[in-house]
């Protein structure tokens, strides 16, 4: 395949990364919908679990086997998103029951583990500079797919749950297609063809990888936990004065904007360096965390300005970790580190989601939520702590 400039790889990974993960949230969508036909009023919590779960577990899998550095990347991101495309419409298939549903999302999820990380694998394949702007589009696409659903709840729009599932099958093997067919390996991948045992053990010893990912798991602590709660804290907020597709709505932009700021962080991390935006971003976050307790108090104008900023912030670290991950090991290895930084990262927020909810059994919302100050604090403490001490990496086999 010809070779193709690092402009236009970067475009389409963007596009079909956003195609492919539509996926993750197509579950979100129409779960009220699906759970009013099955009689499961609560079920979007156990469909968003189920996918997660799946996607930790699939990205652990890749991980130990390197499946993005022994096998061709682009090969690696059509077949996942073939699959996850199939097991995604086996649930219309399929009779309608709900443990055929959860199976087939978690194996949605099983296979995204193929697609989102190993998207930030090929630009990473692509740029050897510049790297925390490329990934900074990618990351803002995978939220503004998160915050799609929101957005559909909002404006009211009447879609039935098949058709949903088949457009987001669809879209994933377009998305998929695209990178399999016109996006070849980058200038700067080096395969890893053998299977190595002891790679992640290897990896562990890597300070600079540690500390990088030490980063990310604070960030992830706080981010997955301020997205699943902002409807809530928004009625909470508002005292019950906003109504269900306001609540939607504003769930929306908060969420959206960071796609936005995940863009803006990339650009600026040129000029000042992923660490500083990364470190910036977290910091702001965690400000926001403890900022919460007095939201309360402030106007309606004052808290929705606040949770756009939160939003922001919440976000914008997220590419530059993932960044600082990858440049922390010899290039042979990048996929699978961000791979089993991602998987772990993720395990991390469901802990985070369910530690919050039972925090909300004695306490409310907005003083449960400025708890998850620890996460940042403790990234950056970590952060620091491995970023002092130095050790040669590893050399490649």
């Amino acid at each position: 395949m010809k070779l193709i400039s690092s402009r236009s790889a970067l475009i389409l990974i963007v596009i079909a990364q956003f195609l492919g993960t539509s996926l993750w949230f197509a579950g979100n969508a129409v779960a009220p919908e699906i759970g009013a036909l099955l009689g499961e009023p609560e079920l979007i919590a156990s469909i968003t679990s189920t996918v997660q779960f799946g996607f930790i577990i699939g990205t652990f899998f890749y991980a130990f086997f390197a499946i993005p550095d022994r096998f061709p990347p682009g090969d690696v991101f059509f077949f996942s998103a073939v699959l996850a495309a199939c097991f995604n419409i086996l649930v219309v298939l399929l009779p309608f029951q709900l443990p055929y549903i959860l199976f087939c999302r978690f194996l949605v999820g099983f296979f995204l583990a193929g697609i989102y990380p190993v998207g930030m694998k090929i630009a990473a394949d692509y740029f050897e500079k510049g790297l925390g702007a490329a990934l900074g589009f990618l990351v803002g696409a995978l939220v503004l797919g998160t915050a799609f659903p929101h957005l559909i709840n909002g404006l009211g729009l009447q879609l039935s749950w098949k058709i949903i599932f088949w457009i987001t099958s669809a879209l994933a093997i377009l998305g998929g297609a695209l990178v399999g067919f016109f996006v070849p390996d980058g200038p700067y991948r080096k395969s890893n063809p053998k299977f190595d045992v002891s790679l992640l053990p290897k990896l562990s010893k890597i300070n600079a990888l540690k500390s990088a990912a030490s980063g990310y798991f604070g960030h992830m602590w706080e981010l997955y936990t301020f997205w699943a709660f902002a409807p809530m804290v928004i009625a909470f907020l508002s005292e019950g004065s906003f109504s269900s597709s306001k609540i939607s709505l504003l769930s929306f932009s908060v969420i959206a904007i960071g796609g936005i700021s995940c863009a803006v962080g990339g650009v600026i991390s040129q000029k000042t360096g992923s660490k500083k935006v990364a470190l910036f971003s977290l910091l702001g976050s965690g400000v926001c965390c403890i900022f919460l307790v007095i939201a309360p108090s402030v106007p309606s104008s004052i808290w929705m300005i606040f949770l756009l900023i939160w939003g922001i912030l919440v976000t914008a670290d997220s590419p530059q970790f993932s960044t600082l991950v990858s440049q922390s090991v010899p290039a042979e290895f990048k996929g699978t580190a961000l791979t089993l930084v991602n998987s772990m990262g993720f395990a991390l927020s469901i802990v985070s989601i369910q530690f919050a909810q039972l925090l909300l059994t004695w306490l409310p919302i907005d003083q449960a939520l400025a708890l998850l100050v620890v996460g940042p604090l403790t990234g950056i403490l970590l952060f620091r702590f491995f970023a002092k001490k130095k050790r040669p990496q590893p050399e490649a086999s």
